[in-house]
């Protein structure tokens, strides 16, 4: 799971949204609404549903964000996580703490986390049962992309 993560507003233009993604280094922006969470945009919505169909830089990420947003709780056992990304075909879920996103879990970090279970089974024999709540909190987590406290609050 990658935290902190980087917003941007309905209203904020694409242009400024991927530049966000760039400086950020990040391949998705959480678009928040006061205290809601009305779309995720992605470098592909931005590639398939603006640049190639000649949607201008200066229009809001709403016309290219996917929406509704498929989420993951921050206690959901690591299974419910596999069969959201199966069910849904998304790469990319919002993990959230009641309203509040608290990180994004991806297909590579559920990628990352079973060669790392692999590697500590292999190491200390057979594994422990991972379906304890909250195993969300300690999949395999990459440094934070965006540093801490760098969460981008776009003008829209």
């Amino acid at each position: 799971m990658s935290a902190p993560v980087v917003t941007a507003r309905a209203g904020a233009p694409i242009a400024e949204v991927a530049r966000h993604m760039e400086f950020y280094g990040v391949g998705c922006v959480v678009v928040t609404e006061e205290e809601t969470l009305p779309g995720i945009v992605t470098d592909r919505d931005i590639a398939v549903h603006a640049v190639a169909r000649g949607i201008g830089g200066d229009e809001p990420v709403r016309t290219v964000m996917t929406a509704p947003v498929v989420t993951i709780g921050v206690e959901d056992d690591i299974h419910e996580a596999y069969r959201t990304f199966r069910r849904s075909g998304v790469r990319r879920l919002p993990v959230v703490d009641g309203s509040r996103v608290v990180g994004i879990l991806t297909v590579d970090d559920m990628l990352m986390d079973v060669f790392r279970r692999a590697l500590t089974a292999r190491a200390e024999g057979p594994a422990r049962d991972h379906r304890e709540s909250g195993v969300l909190r300690s999949v395999s987590r990459r440094p934070d992309t965006a540093g801490p406290g760098r969460v981008t609050p776009a003008a829209g």
